[in-house]
């Protein structure tokens, strides 16, 4: 989880811009010839812009920055204990 990366991608990105990477990017990786290492950094890559989708719609929905950044962390970290 790499939340510098999902606010910069949220405040510079479009929510379709970011949709428009996520086909490209599961279609790339959809190929046989894509290796296990570069699977990784796909599925990292992917991670990230999915979460970045996530803290723009709460913005969006009239949150404030930093607190969809708190809910969204608070969220990833609660699935992760689980």
């Amino acid at each position: 989880m790499k939340l510098p990366v999902y606010k910069n991608l949220q405040r510079n990105c479009t929510i379709e811009e970011m949709e428009n990477a996520l086909t490209v990017l599961e279609n790339y990786a959809d190929s046989p010839a894509v290796k296990e290492d570069e699977l990784n950094g796909i599925g990292e890559i992917i991670s990230n812009i999915c979460g970045a989708i996530e803290m723009k719609t709460m913005i969006q929905d009239g949150m404030e920055e930093r607190e969809a950044a708190n809910h969204f962390m608070k969220r990833v970290l609660n699935s992760i204990d689980k």
